[in-house]
């Protein structure tokens, strides 16, 4: 999903408000800019299709291992 700077904040706020898990949340705030359309498309241009599927992977990873990390700790 693509975030506009800075509005991923508020989003969050009514997102945990409405009873989301601050585990998830913090793997959105993570992974949601680096993951962004033109964020991928960009990187694709500099490092090639193979290396950016790998980048995608690895941040969709981490992002999530942080988030359930996080949850775990704050539950």
């Amino acid at each position: 999903m693509y975030f506009a700077t800075l509005t991923e904040v508020p989003i969050l706020q009514g997102l945990i408000g409405s009873g989301m898990g601050q585990g998830p949340a913090l793997a959105l705030l993570l992974a949601g800019p680096a993951l962004s359309l033109p964020s991928m498309i960009a990187i694709a241009s500099i490092m090639g299709i193979k290396k950016t599927a790998v980048y995608c992977f690895i941040v969709v990873v981490l992002s999530t291992i942080a988030g359930m990390v996080y949850g775990f700790i704050m539950a």
